[in-house]
This record gives C-alpha cells, sequence and structure tokens, in this order.
C-alpha cells in the first residue's frame, strides 16, 4: 500500500484545522482586545529504510540514507500577543492596555480570569465591571455623587464629586498581572484567559512599573487581527490541502495501474 495515501491525509487534515483557527481569527478581526492565533506544525516518525554512515560493498560510507516520512501533524495553536492597534471612544471608563498586562476579573466561583479587553461599566452598586457583570479586581466601587471619572496612566483610579466639585478623590489602584509565557494561557471565550501550568503564574503590579504597560483612558485595544495576512494564510491552506488530495488521487491512480498489470 502506498504510504502517499496515509501521509496525504494527514496532511489534509492538518490544512482542516489551519481554515478553523483563520476563520475564527476573521470571525474576531472587530472583537476588542482579541489576539490572533497561529498554527504550528511538526512532522511525523520517518521510516528508515537505509541508514547513512553505513558501507555498501564497495566498502564506502554511504553519505546520504534514506528515510521516508509520514506525514504532518499540528503542533499547538499559539496566541500572538501583539498589541493591537488603539480606537479612541470618549468612554473615560475603557482603558487600553499600552504594552505588557493583563486585567483581573473575579469570576462568581470566585476564580480569576484574565483579559486585554477593557470596555468596562459600572454596575448596579457602581463598581467597575466587564459586560458581562464581572467585577474588576482589585474592586473599585464609585461614589454615587461621582460627576467625573478618571483613570491615570498608573492606574490611579479618582473621581470628583458633586458636593466637592474642587477636590479629586482617589477611590482606588487598577492592577495589572504579567505572566512568563503568556502564550500558554487558556483561552476561556468572553475575551477571558485563565492561567495554566505552562503560563506560569501571575506577577502583579501596578501599570507603567516592571515591565507592565500603562493605561489609556478613553481607548480601547481592538483586535490584532490583519484581514490581509489571514486571507493569505486562507488561500495558502486551501492550496495545500488541494495539493495533498491531489497526490491521494496519484496514488490511486498508481495502485489502479499496479491492478490492471495482471489483467
Amino acid at each position: 500500500m502506498l504510504r502517499a495515501l496515509y501521509t496525504s491525509a494527514t496532511g489534509m487534515r492538518a490544512e482542516e484545522i489551519v481554515i478553523d483557527v483563520t476563520a475564527n481569527n476573521l470571525a474576531n478581526v472587530n472583537t476588542a482586545g482579541f489576539k490572533k492565533s497561529l498554527v504550528t506544525f511538526q512532522d511525523l516518525v520517518y521510516v528508515n529504510m537505509e541508514p547513512a554512515g553505513v558501507q555498501d560493498a564497495q566498502g564506502n560510507t554511504t553519505p546520504t540514507g534514506l528515510e521516508v516520512g509520514s506525514g504532518v501533524r499540528v503542533e499547538s495553536t499559539m496566541k500572538q500577543f501583539r498589541m493591537g492597534p488603539l480606537r479612541h471612544t470618549g468612554n473615560s471608563l475603557d482603558l487600553a492596555i499600552e504594552g505588557d498586562g493583563f486585567f483581573q476579573i473575579l469570576m462568581p466561583n470566585g476564580e480569576i480570569r484574565y483579559t486585554r479587553a477593557g470596555h468596562f461599566r459600572l454596575d448596579e452598586n457602581r463598581r467597575i465591571v466587564t459586560p458581562e457583570g464581572y467585577p474588576l479586581e482589585p474592586a473599585i466601587t464609585i461614589p454615587q455623587d461621582a460627576i467625573q471619572i478618571s483613570v491615570e496612566r498608573d492606574g490611579t483610579v479618582s473621581v470628583i464629586s458633586a458636593t466637592s466639585p474642587s477636590t479629586v478623590q482617589v477611590v482606588g489602584q487598577i492592577q495589572l498581572a504579567l505572566f512568563p509565557n503568556p502564550a500558554g494561557l487558556r483561552s476561556e471565550g468572553h475575551n477571558l484567559y485563565s492561567e495554566t501550568t505552562a503560563s506560569g503564574a501571575p506577577i502583579l503590579t501596578i501599570p507603567s512599573q516592571n515591565g507592565a504597560g500603562a493605561l489609556l483612558s478613553e481607548f480601547i485595544e481592538d483586535s490584532n487581527v490583519e484581514v490581509v495576512t489571514e486571507l493569505v494564510n486562507l488561500i495558502l491552506a486551501q492550496r495545500a490541502y488541494e495539493i495533498n488530495s491531489r497526490a491521494i488521487r496519484a496514488g490511486d491512480a498508481m495502485l489502479e495501474t499496479a491492478n490492471q498489470l495482471g489483467r
């Protein structure tokens, strides 16, 4: 049986995953804080028919051997945390991280999740929360009589109240989380990531310190997906899929020819 049939099948399966990942990247081209994924590959085991470095019948050492590969497999999908473009919104609670770091989000089960999407709002208790209602961690509550909210580049949250319009009152401090390997974070959906063994434990710091990025108020970080690049990747994956299918047809034609030799 021709190995090409199975080898080409692994290539087709791999390109299917590439198209799935590319489609997800394109679907999230307008998702705030979204980070594109990159598919990496790894070749499979090789069948060593003739090893290199052995002596032939004349006593000569063969400089090369004869190896036939078994195909390809998808090694991983890796998040690309390159910063996306910034978009001005005019909303003081829209925050973008200019550099590295993640906002911390407290989930209903008490666990912490992490996000780059900084489109925050106020809930019924005047806490700063995500659009889904998950509060920022550490929690920051805005006074009821606040008429102006400002967030500094170092994460200091201050307000001006109606009762004291000439006094700036600090109400909280936003912290950012840094990870030794952010590519190891697990995507949870809803623009959230969770810590894994591969990502390492989070390092909490103040924005603009210890390698963390600064905060920009009234800005949102858009997706870092580049549509043109993704379309090129889509075309390359489609062509690779077609070529592998042609290799299967070629192998099938060769088997058909071999079967007709005895007729």
